[in-house]
């Protein structure tokens, strides 16, 4: 019997900003890997850090943003990867950040879109990414998220 093996070494993160009565996810356009997708922040885990940690820097790097309010989002993104034979779990966080904050994109990304969730939810390219935006705009836009998954950045 051979086993898959399991990997987290990478997260994810939604950042979200309210327009008025309206709250807008950010999308990135990847240069990279998924080449022309739009996908929400994900990077890897550097050593010394964790999970959050890496996923404040990642938005950090992806996008120029800082996190306003950052939660663990209570889910996490999971696919398996056929070159590697293996799947991969990336735990989920959630950023607020400033409305007015202005999006600096680094080299992995071509472009990037504000958009509602159900937009969203139609641009992204898997089905996990789409069960995590109906996840956290459930649990995080419309209704108030717990305390309990708050996270202090520091």
């Amino acid at each position: 019997m051979t086993e898959i093996p399991i990997r987290s070494i990478i997260v994810s993160l939604v950042a979200i900003r309210q327009m008025q009565a309206r709250h807008e996810v950010l999308l990135l356009k990847r240069t990279q890997t998924l080449i022309g997708e739009w996908c929400q922040v994900a990077g890897s885990i550097e050593d010394g850090e964790t999970a959050w940690q890496a996923a404040v820097r990642e938005l950090a790097e992806e996008t120029g943003l800082r996190p306003r309010t950052l939660y663990s989002a209570d889910i996490c993104e999971q696919f398996y990867e056929a070159d590697r034979d293996a799947i991969t779990v990336a735990p989920v966080f959630v950023a607020f950040v400033d409305a007015t904050a202005q999006v600096s994109l680094n080299h992995e990304h071509s472009d990037y879109r504000w958009v509602c969730f159900d937009d969203a939810i139609e641009m992204v390219a898997f089905g996990g990414q789409r069960r995590i935006l109906r996840w956290i705009e459930d649990e995080f836009v419309k209704r108030k998220p717990s305390s309990h998954l708050l996270i202090d950045p520091g």
